[in-house]
């Protein structure tokens, strides 16, 4: 099956939030790459929501709640740590035009992030993502303590799905999503699916406390489907 990739040599914020309306998204060929190619792969990961679809493992966790988690505190810290080598992964896909990018989405708006804290009060884990309509597009997400970006993705799936959103995608799909309920569809599914979400109404809940949004996740999860 053939993903289509367009090379792009003039991107701005616009141009961006345009491209994710149309069902592509931006990726680099490596994070020193200065080149932005938008992708349309044949098939799309997405996260179920209604119901979600949780391992008894990941449900635990959520009961447990080993970290404390902020929404927005610290977007920049987060993108920068998705973007950078560690020795588990050694490249990623983020460039610095990408970084800036969506830093400026951020600052306007669309772009959101959850951050995973230690005790200590150190960055340990977070992910981030664009929210478009009744639409969320997960980036990326890094963890540097067991867990913390099972963390991260279970808090945002939390708000996401308070926030009346209706899509969640996570452009690829591998292994790690497969226990949140993370599936493929094709390229026209997920267009059918987009198109339904863009005319959704929907508002990523920013309220400090995710106790109330982490219990409306268990108990969304408890629905059989």
């Amino acid at each position: 099956m053939i993903q289509e990739r367009y090379l792009v040599h003039h991107y701005t914020p616009e141009l961006l939030i345009k491209s994710y309306a149309l069902g592509v998204f931006p990726m680099a060929e490596h994070r020193e790459d200065a080149r932005i190619f938008f992708v349309d792969p044949p098939m799309r990961g997405v996260i179920p929501l209604h119901p979600p679809r949780l391992s008894r493992g990941l449900k635990r966790l959520l009961r447990q709640d080993p970290f404390s988690t902020t929404i927005n505190q610290d977007f920049a810290g987060v993108i920068a740590a998705c973007r950078e080598a560690t020795p588990r992964r050694q490249d990623t896909w983020i460039n610095e035009a990408i970084e800036d990018l969506f830093c400026t989405l951020h600052r306007l708006g669309f772009a959101h992030s959850i951050e995973v804290w230690d005790n200590a009060g150190r960055l340990i884990g977070g992910i981030y993502g664009m929210a478009l309509g009744g639409a969320f597009f997960g980036e990326s997400m890094f963890s540097r303590v067991s867990n913390a970006s099972k963390c991260a993705l279970l808090h945002m799936m939390a708000r996401v799905l308070c926030g009346g959103f209706v899509l969640f995608d996570t452009q690829f799909l591998n292994p790690h999503l497969v226990q949140f309920g993370g599936a493929e569809i094709s390229r026209a599914e997920f267009q059918t699916r987009l198109k339904t979400a863009l005319d959704t109404k929907a508002q990523l809940p920013l309220a400090p406390d995710p106790k109330p949004f982490i219990a409306q996740l268990l108990h969304a999860s408890m629905v059989r489907s």
